[in-house]
């Protein structure tokens, strides 16, 4: 697959690419690169997402040299011109194929971890329902940057687990303070959820923003189209002032999605 980077990005990759291949040599199976990078170009506020498959589980050694070298590749969200927020995820093959539900998740890497991981702490492996939804989207659409392409390399994630993985992602979001500070993702990840769990389908945010504006009430469109107008780049973020309205609008794509998982799960279980 063909991928088009802004020079900084290209750069800012081969350091990540770098590290990974230093600190996970021996076991290093596949490098990829998901995301809106390689579907339809980096957006203003988009991050750099990256999966590795390894053949054994890191040491506690290895994760922390690990983590503490992709600090110095990333950055956090509009704090450097040059470099992107990059989100990492590890996984262990044979942890993943054969397919269980939930997968094991070895290691993540994402801006959201840095004060932790500069004051020591290394986060260990953990169930992770969300590497159905991305284990799908590599296999889909990726682009592989070392080793064996996703196809080859990561067993299909059945239809009920896929829908189940949706399920659990929006059981996260329950009050203000699960979404306080980051409203613009959680409202554009919501609209991306009821993409998936309407069409089967993985889109990008922006396009899932779109699909799903035109199925909002009126009353909850102000949120999305702001949502998606700051992720584009477009519009100043301006949801933290509208606490309840997003919360609103939080309530409804839940009851939506809900509704369609609910659904789909018996015919997702008869056609596995």
């Amino acid at each position: 697959m063909n991928v088009s980077l802004p020079f900084e990005a290209t750069r800012q990759l081969s350091e990540a690419c770098t590290v990974l291949e230093r600190h996970l040599a021996g076991t290093l199976q596949a490098i990829h690169l998901l995301g809106s990078a390689v579907d339809g170009g980096l957006e203003p506020h988009s991050d750099i997402d990256l999966l590795a498959t390894v053949s054994a589980p890191l040491s506690l050694s290895v994760r922390r040299a690990l983590m503490t070298d992709l600090l110095s590749v990333s950055a956090r969200p509009g704090g450097s011109a040059a470099r992107r927020p990059l989100e990492v995820t590890v996984v262990v093959q044979r942890e993943v194929v054969p397919w269980r539900y939930p997968p094991l998740r070895e290691l993540q890497f994402g801006e959201w971890l840095r004060d932790e991981l500069q004051a020591g702490g290394v986060p260990l492996p953990v169930p992770d329902h969300d590497l159905a939804i991305l284990l799908t989207k590599a296999r889909a659409r990726s682009a592989c940057l070392a080793g064996t392409p996703a196809p080859e390399l990561i067993d299909p994630v059945p239809k009920e687990d896929f829908v189940r993985a949706l399920a659990d992602t929006i059981a996260q979001w329950n009050r203000e303070a699960d979404w306080q500070g980051d409203e613009r993702n959680v409202v554009l990840a919501l609209a991306r959820i009821w993409f998936s769990a309407s069409t089967g389908g993985i889109t990008r945010k922006d396009t899932a923003a779109t699909w799903a504006l035109e199925r909002l009430p009126d009353e909850h469109r102000p949120i999305l189209m702001n949502a998606q107008a700051a992720y584009l780049g477009t519009a100043r973020d301006d949801l933290g002032a509208r606490a309840a309205d997003v919360a609103a609008y939080v309530r409804h794509v839940k009851a939506v999605v809900d509704n369609i998982c609910s659904a789909r799960r018996p015919f997702a279980r008869s056609h596995v």
